[in-house]
């Protein structure tokens, strides 16, 4: 067992990012400004997205986006069960309603037929999420989008760096189409907090810039630069989800590492599939059978709790005692009061959700992590599903 603690996760920040912090505060443009713009230009070209618009956070920018296409109450909004809250909390603070759709047990994303099959005369959009940096099946989902005239937001808040048929998530993919992307710590790469919309439409590129600043028609950079004019007019109630200076200072070092980092990323998780393999009661990951680029935002085999006899929350416990931290990604939604309540769905509803909420566990994976760092991981899962397996 190793000495010391290994976290499910951990950022690295170089040196040149916490320079440009630094000249950031000694400048005294703190909140959006030059450098916010500047890391916006550079996430548009390497998402090769038209328009890249900064927020605090992806929850900001998905509720951005759907109020700057203008889903409200009465609307209903398809997503999946297995997403962090935040996927939802933003189709209600809209007024919609969340739909949920059951997901594919094996790509863990979102089952395009069950999409189609939740369709009503009601539904406005629908929110596929990348999970865990596995891309969707976006042909699929565009063609039944289409075919009833729904607008797509794409959650690619694991899915910076992953790619869908050669073409990278965040690319241009028509009107009515966004796709969010989270700078959370855990991320592919960080802001500390901090997210991007990524969208070709013009239109929802404009209201989602107004939306993000109280509605204004002019953010800061615009009023108080050298040249800029003062006045401004408000157009619609919009909130304050501006990302900082400071933010995007972090942010412009990253994505110039970012493939790097995933590169690092892609090495841990093949070190993990092969050496897990053999390994009674861990189910690997499985690959989508459309052509696509894995970012591995996080590594979340599933436990076989029949064969071990242990919860997966009792592994998790035990791979603590073994100092090797894991996290939960995540507990399938309308498992949860709030959004039971808010979709009528108890247990039961979603087969393949629940199959995999129960028994799904996420390992570390960061581009930190030594070697040793990686086969400490694997020598501890061994350890714990031998001793289970035997006891």
């Amino acid at each position: 067992m190793r000495k010391d603690f290994l976290p499910f996760s951990r950022p690295l920040i170089g040196e040149d990012a916490i320079a440009d912090v630094a000249d950031s505060i000694r400048s005294g443009w703190l909140s959006m400004g030059p450098k916010t713009v500047s890391f916006e230009k550079n996430f548009a070209n390497y998402t090769k997205a038209s328009w890249a618009i900064s927020v605090n956070s992806a929850t900001a920018g998905l509720h951005t986006a759907l109020a700057a296409l203008g889903i409200g109450k009465g609307d209903e909004v398809i997503t999946t069960p297995m997403t962090f809250a935040a996927t939802v909390n933003a189709i209600l603070f809209t007024g919609a309603k969340p739909v949920f759709a059951d997901i594919d047990r094996n790509t863990l994303n979102i089952d395009a037929d069950k999409v189609e099959a939740a369709v009503t005369p009601q539904t406005r959009a629908v929110i596929p999420v990348h999970f865990a940096g596995m891309p969707c099946d976006m042909d699929r989902i565009e063609e039944i989008a289409d075919k009833n005239g729904l607008a797509i937001i794409e959650d690619a808040a694991h899915a910076l760096g992953a790619s869908y048929k050669g073409r990278r998530i965040g690319a241009d993919r028509g009107s009515r189409r966004a796709s969010v992307f989270s700078f959370h710590p855990t991320k592919n790469i960080t802001t500390g907090e901090g997210g991007m919309i990524c969208t070709e439409d013009e239109d929802l590129a404009e209201a989602a810039s107004m939306f993000r600043q109280n509605g204004m028609s002019k953010g800061a950079w615009n009023r108080y630069a050298a040249k800029g004019s003062a006045n401004y007019d408000i157009l619609f109630p919009g909130l304050k989800y501006t990302m900082t200076d400071i933010q995007a200072a972090i942010g412009n070092s990253q994505i110039r590492d970012l493939e790097n980092f995933n590169s690092r990323r892609r090495q841990i998780a093949s070190i993990y599939m092969k050496e897990l393999a053999d390994i009674s009661g861990i189910m690997l990951p499985k690959p989508a059978p459309w052509e696509h680029v894995h970012c591995w935002h996080i590594f979340t085999p599933l436990m076989d709790i029949d064969r071990l006899g242990i919860t997966r929350d009792e592994f998790m416990a035990e791979m603590k005692e073994q100092n090797i931290g894991t996290a939960l990604h995540y507990q399938a939604l309308h498992l949860f009061t709030c959004y039971g309540k808010a979709t009528g769905l108890t247990r039961g509803s979603l087969p393949e959700a629940e199959y995999v909420s129960d028994r799904i566990v996420s390992l570390p994976l960061f581009p930190a992590m030594t070697g040793e760092d990686v086969y400490d991981v694997i020598e501890a899962a061994r350890t714990v599903c031998e001793k289970k397996r035997l006891s």
